[in-house]
């Protein structure tokens, strides 16, 4: 009896091991999945008929353009209509008021695929589609910030445009809400190398319950910062501030 009981404890303890051992090498392969999938980054071929970032921005004005891109950021919806910042390889678009019912502008989470057929178009130094139709593909990619503090001040920035980016050792010079009003927009003032540079958060795209709203609402002239956003456009750089960290 004792040796019937020696031997079931044996076999218990042997079947444990091999889950346990079989449990650690499927860890270890899903972790290199994720680890390839995040090497391999958004696809750079397009579909037949979709321009290259390279073609979308030499298109005229007013040209129809078709583009494909990953959704970055979303700004509002409204009168089934959305504004999305998103972003290929190469470039970014900006898609402003893209028809969609409020199902499809739930769909279109941060990292999804989308074909856009549009319009290219101009408002005050910004480039966007407009009287847009898109396409949910397969695909999924989340871009990480570029950072252009090199290139502020020079022409080169706009070719950035649209892009999530960041911006080192910013001084803070002055912060104001759109028409003094507190969950409004935030006009914030910074300064590099002796320039100043309007940047803005954005209250359609991030609220004044967001983390970034309250922690530029803390911040004070002098203050030494680290931002990110999206590289938007209003006669001039007016980046949209995604992410502020205090040096």
């Amino acid at each position: 009896m004792k040796k019937l009981l020696v031997l079931i404890m044996a076999l218990v303890m042997a079947l444990g091991c091999l889950a346990a051992c079989g449990g650690s090498n499927d860890s270890a392969t899903n972790d290199e999945a994720t680890k390839d999938e995040a090497i391999a980054g958004p696809d750079t071929e397009k579909s037949e008929g979709v321009m290259t970032y390279a073609e979308y921005a030499a298109a005229a004005l007013d040209s129809k353009v078709v583009i494909e891109a990953y959704v970055q950021g979303k700004q509002s919806w409204w009168d089934n209509k959305g504004t999305f910042y998103t972003q290929d390889a190469d470039g970014a678009y900006f898609l402003y008021e893209m028809p969609c019912t409020e199902e499809e502008y739930n769909q279109l989470t941060v990292g999804t695929k989308i074909k856009v057929t549009g319009y290219k178009t101009e408002w005050s130094g910004e480039v966007e589609i407009i009287d847009s139709t898109f396409e949910i593909l397969e695909g999924n990619w989340v871009a990480e910030a570029t950072d252009v503090t090199a290139l502020l001040g020079k022409d080169e920035l706009i070719n950035k445009q649209n892009m999530l980016v960041s911006f080192d050792d910013m001084t803070v010079v002055s912060i104001a809400y759109k028409n003094e009003e507190v969950g409004n927009d935030i006009y914030v003032t910074v300064s590099k190398d002796g320039a100043n540079y309007d940047f803005c958060v954005e209250a359609y795209l991030t609220s004044a319950e967001t983390e970034v709203y309250k922690a530029v609402e803390a911040l004070k002239a002098g203050d030494i910062v680290d931002i990110e956003g999206f590289l938007y456009w209003y006669n001039g750089v007016n980046t949209h501030i995604t992410a502020v960290t205090a040096n």
